[in-house]
């Protein structure tokens, strides 16, 4: 007699290292996710006057007077404050934490410095920043096959360069995996014109 009792599968076990692989590749796409999001939001929203550019019968010159006057929108992190500031910094640290450390972050040296608090130093936001737009260009499929090539030589390898250098804006900070560190460097003060004795 044969056995037609229903048997109960045997449980799929998946190894510890492949399941290390499976949270990395969910946090990236995860901020991936979020990246686009967060680009979708800024080309969703209204689109920034062309200056000279007009719909009406308004003649360019007035038109041109009153884009200024509203003030030029950009997407550069340090020309936004507030909420935007905010969601953007978020969008940057995921690709900063999930795609460029990962990857490039290399060893931290007295030659070679880094600071985990990154986002405290304003140099580094903005490098960072930049690095991460020209990123998003340079590996769209419009950018062409040499895109991310473009991106490596030109980008990439600047801002570390600038970065990472014993005397970069993490100078103070980590140079120790060991001994971990966090000082922003004191930049000149602006001089003050009209001040009296």
């Amino acid at each position: 007699m044969s056995d037609t009792s229903p048997t109960t599968p045997e449980p799929y076990r998946i190894p510890d290292g492949d399941l290390d692989d499976l949270a990395s590749t969910l946090a990236k796409t995860m901020a991936e996710v979020r990246q686009h999001g967060a680009l979708l939001d800024r080309l969703g929203s209204d689109p920034v006057p062309v200056a000279g550019q007009h719909t009406d019968d308004t003649p360019a010159a007035e038109a041109a007077d009153a884009d200024r006057a509203e003030g030029s929108a950009s997407v550069f992190i340090l020309a936004l404050g507030g909420d935007p500031y905010a969601a953007e910094l978020a969008a940057l640290s995921d690709w900063v934490n999930y795609l460029l450390l990962p990857v490039y972050g290399r060893e931290i040296s007295s030659s070679r410095p880094w600071c985990t608090r990154w986002h405290e130093h304003p140099e580094a936001v903005a490098r960072l920043h930049a690095l991460w737009l020209a990123w998003q260009q340079l590996t769209d499929a419009e950018a062409g096959l040499s895109g991310p090539s473009t991106w490596h030589r030109d980008h990439l390898d600047q801002a570390l360069v600038h970065l990472r250098a014993p005397d970069g804006p993490f100078a103070a900070c980590t140079t120790s995996p060991t001994r971990p560190n966090h000082r922003v460097l004191i930049t000149p003060a602006p001089e003050q014109s009209g001040t009296t004795a």
